[in-house]
């Protein structure tokens, strides 16, 4: 049978693919245990239904379903608030890993992209960023070392979302630009992995070695069917830099496309922020102040439009008040990029934890503010992740 296509969120079944030939009674088991309820058969592809036997009588074929569907029109998308959508951002991010390590592995074996699939797993990372940027974007970043090449792609593909949003791009290209984060570092799977997975620095070899992985994701991209020129832009020339000294073809300005800069921007702030095997990540707003001393480095406007997408101290972030009270950047709000929601938890006039409070600031009534950046790392507090996010098991 030629399952064409599933009815429903991509999150809502448990396969990568959207079309497969079902040959294991196992898969209508799995089918028939999800969520979904309807599927599309392709009879003219399936062995199912033998050589000129109607599938359904025609009456009932008008009830079920016209020959052809429709393209759907998507609902708007609700705002909801941060706690809220932590909790559906939190499955995704989980279904997200399993689909793009599929994805890859796919790839690895020399099939080609399944871009329906992708398409609807961006569906899904879009729709979270549009009810609350700061939840998906935030959780993809807690990553580990070791899955950090697929929940990289997570978190690329949410922040261009947001970044397209920001500057303020159509529907259609939002979501282009966000199955370009999602494909961005196929030409990994290319990669040797005992250089992609080296826990000290690269010697000169091995990094001209990974220099290689943006040409190399764009022949994987070429032989794929279906693959939007944004992505194969992105692919190749994220790693391009506006002075001249990026790879593979070392363009200047504005002969890196716009879609190009926000890839470059989107892939950096999430490799620094990140846990790899041979160091730490920097906290987010530590991250963003490094960013903007990288002189030549980014296109300015669009990494200005990046910071106003997520935020001068992104979620995770820890400050301290002039109050002297420490605390971690919950969410933002809509009235300034410098009065986040801030839960304090520890005083440092009495050099203790105290009760956890969430302050808006962005209330007149709110009379603490921000201070300054703090170093997580000078301080330690092993509950850190859980404390912005509320979600228990997140501290590495």
């Amino acid at each position: 049978m030629h399952l064409k296509e599933f009815c429903g969120s991509w999150i809502d079944h448990p396969f990568w693919r959207t079309g497969f030939v079902i040959k294991d009674p196992k898969d209508i088991t799995l089918i028939l245990a999800s969520k979904i309820t309807e599927v599309w058969i392709d009879c003219s592809k399936g062995d199912d239904v033998a050589l000129g036997q109607e599938v359904v009588e025609k009456q009932e074929q008008e009830t079920l379903a016209p020959a052809d569907p429709e393209p759907i029109h998507r609902p708007q998308v609700k705002p909801l608030p941060m706690a809220a959508e932590l909790v559906t951002a939190s499955r995704i991010c989980l279904e997200s890993k399993a689909a793009v390590v599929s994805m890859f592995e796919e790839v690895r074996m020399g099939k080609a992209v399944d871009v329906g699939g992708a398409r609807q797993l961006v569906e899904d990372i879009s729709d979270s960023v549009a009810r609350n940027p700061g939840a998906i974007i935030s959780l993809a970043r807690l990553k580990t070392a070791d899955d950090y090449t697929y929940m990289h792609s997570v978190a690329v593909c949410a922040m261009m979302v947001a970044l397209a949003k920001q500057l303020g791009l159509d529907g259609v290209q939002t979501r282009k630009l966000g199955m370009a984060g999602l494909l961005h570092d196929l030409g990994k799977v290319a990669m040797p992995v005992e250089v992609l997975n080296k826990p000290g620095k690269l010697t000169d070899a091995e990094f001209d070695i990974m220099k290689t992985h943006p040409t190399e994701g764009y022949k994987m991209l070429m032989a794929s069917p279906g693959v939007d020129a944004v992505s194969l832009d992105v692919v190749l020339h994220h790693h391009e830099k506006i002075d001249g000294s990026g790879y593979p073809e070392r363009f200047v300005g504005d002969q890196i496309s716009l879609h190009a800069k926000m890839g470059a921007v989107c892939d950096v702030y999430d490799a620094i922020t990140s846990n790899r095997p041979y160091k730490a990540g920097w906290d987010p707003a530590e991250s963003l102040r490094r960013m903007a001393e990288w002189k030549g480095h980014f296109d300015p406007k669009v990494f200005q439009a990046f910071v106003k997408s997520i935020g001068i101290y992104p979620v995770g972030s820890l400050v301290r008040m002039i109050s002297g009270r420490i605390g971690v950047v919950t969410e933002q709000t809509a009235k300034s990029l410098t009065t986040p929601k801030v839960k304090v938890f520890f005083s440092t006039r009495s050099n203790l934890r105290i009760p956890p409070e969430v302050l808006d600031l962005s209330l007149p009534t709110t009379r603490d503010k921000i201070a300054q950046r703090e170093d997580p790392d000078a301080w330690n507090f092993p509950d850190l992740n859980e404390l912005w996010s509320g979600l228990p098991g997140l501290n590495h």
